[in-house]
């Protein structure tokens, strides 16, 4: 279930409000804005006698509208600081300092060939690992190699400025990678530090190889070293889709980091050549957004359903709204936007699903009647979808995925993963899917009167930059979460959160509207 909690900055205080207490104030100035220009119309027009009072003095009409527009003025700069303030947000967006050595380990099963794990150290070299450890286990018995591992890297005492993990296996001997995940996070000489795992599984009763995967992100990584991570795993998922044979296999990322990460010797956030057009998503043609939300009995809530349908209008989607769905109307509604894309007439460029309630321990949703409903099902439906063949599909979740409440690691920093997934999925067509979660699996999902630091956050960050690269835009919004500390309902002590993103994307994907002749 989500847990209504109040943000903050800074200390908190010791006298609480109550839900509902105090005045409702609109989140967003533009809102504000809006609804006041058409009080101020309304009292125009009724503006009679104001002729006959004496010099110097106003009638309460005229002094009600004076202080409306005082009001309407102070609004608009609210809206202008508000804007300012994101857009010198994302001019500091998040950097990760690789200074310090980079060390890398590969874990392999002993059905891997030896010539797959000195690929995969070529690969490491590449990128800039110095350090190269290689471990030969039982799948069974990998976390015990890794708390080894990372036992090793606390007794060294030296400053780290990255680790690489592979785990390389057979297809479905790797059930539970998250618990090999978590068990680095937790490390505290990697405190702050970018941590990622390469998942790489091979056919079923076939030994893992290199494949296109991990040939073009070396042949990338040495060619376009001023790319961040995301830059390059995006053309890599490009060039796998492209030149896999026979089974088309589909990688998957999944990213909490916080800021640009560059591997090569080069900055990521130098100035580049923009990206070639062929390496971009066609955005030219209609796009459609379905928001469905649980608002009953999630303070909160209405803001965000305000906030985001007031961001997809402004981003060119055509919006449909359910509000309080049941189990059964999630499904329903999505079949009818499945149904309405398929027949319409004109192309489809992208579709953005945003589904919004109280979750269940394993990640399922619950409806407006208490029922269950799974979120990976309708990533599933929509893939299928043949007007989206090809286009971008974004799916934006906020809802909690378990119970645990995560306390963070240190004043500032807390645990977090990055990991890449290489399997094959069920059909092809699970390429082009953007999966975006307002927390990590296992942990609740905070909002308060006001509405959800996930949601709020990445309104303001996509109407501050609607042109940047949509992946590099989650990786800010993710930073500016994470620097908010949480003030949970069942206790005095800070919090954090933490997104997740899973994105199979191919190319880079912008929701600026394209100008049009």
């Amino acid at each position: 279930m989500s847990v209504p909690a109040r943000k903050q900055t800074a200390a908190p205080k010791e006298q609480s409000k109550e839900w509902g207490s105090g005045p409702k104030v609109p989140r967003k100035g533009a809102e504000s804005g809006s609804a006041h220009m058409q009080l101020i119309g309304q009292k125009s027009g009724r503006r009679q006698g104001l002729g006959s009072k004496a010099p110097g003095e106003l009638c309460a009409q005229t002094k009600h509208l004076l202080a409306t527009m005082a009001f309407l003025v102070s609004g608009t700069l609210q809206v202008a600081a508000q804007v300012a303030d994101a857009q010198d947000s994302l001019g500091r967006k998040g950097k990760y300092s690789v200074q310090g050595p980079r060390v890398a380990l590969t874990l392999s099963s002993p059905e891997v060939s030896a010539s797959t794990v000195s690929f995969l150290e070529g690969v490491f070299q590449t990128l800039g690992f110095e350090s190269c450890w290689r471990r030969e286990a039982l799948v069974q018995d990998f976390l015990e190699e890794l708390t080894g591992f990372r036992k090793q890297l606390v007794a060294h005492g030296a400053p780290v400025g990255c680790v690489l993990v592979a785990l390389v296996a057979p297809s479905g001997q790797l059930r539970q990678p998250q618990k090999l995940v978590w068990e680095l996070s937790g490390c505290g000489a990697l405190r702050g530090c970018p941590k990622v795992f390469l998942l790489l599984s091979s056919a079923p009763r076939a030994a893992p190889e290199p494949g296109a995967f991990l040939t073009s992100l070396r042949e990338l990584c040495g060619r376009c070293p001023h790319w961040s991570l995301l830059q390059l795993l995006t053309e890599v998922f490009c060039r796998t889709a492209e030149e896999s044979s026979g089974v088309i296999y589909c990688p998957v990322l999944r990213s909490s980091l916080r800021g640009a990460l560059c591997l090569g010797k080069a900055e990521p956030w130098r100035p580049e050549a923009e990206p070639s057009p062929s390496a971009q998503y066609d955005q030219s043609g209609d796009r459609a957004a379905l928001l469905l939300a649980v608002i009953r009995d999630r303070p909160g809530a209405q803001h965000d359903v305000d906030a985001l349908g007031g961001l997809c209008r402004a981003l060119g989607f055509e919006t449909t709204l359910r509000i309080d769905p049941t189990a059964q109307a999630f499904q329903e509604e999505l079949a009818q936007f499945q149904e309405r894309l398929d027949t319409c007439r004109s192309p489809v460029s992208c579709a953005l699903v945003a589904l919004m309630a109280h979750g269940g321990p394993q990640g399922q949703l619950l409806g407006a009647d208490g029922q269950e409903v799974q979120p990976e099902a309708f990533v599933q439906e929509l893939s299928r979808c043949r007007a989206l063949r090809g286009c971008p599909k974004i799916f934006l979740i906020q809802a909690c995925r378990g119970r645990h409440r995560d306390a963070g690691m240190g004043p500032t920093a807390l645990p977090w993963f990055w990991r890449w997934l290489w399997a094959a999925p069920a059909t092809p067509s699970h390429a082009d899917v953007l999966q975006i979660y307002a927390d990590v699996q296992g942990c609740v999902a905070y909002r308060d009167e006001k509405g959800s630091d996930f949601i709020q956050t990445l309104v303001e960050v996509l109407r501050a930059a609607p042109e940047g690269d949509l992946l590099e835009l989650l990786t800010e919004v993710n930073r500016q979460v994470c620097e908010l500390d949480v003030l949970g309902p069942d206790c005095n002590e800070h919090r954090k959160a933490c997104l997740e993103i899973r994105s199979s994307l191919r190319h880079r994907l912008c929701l600026q509207l394209p100008s049009r002749c």
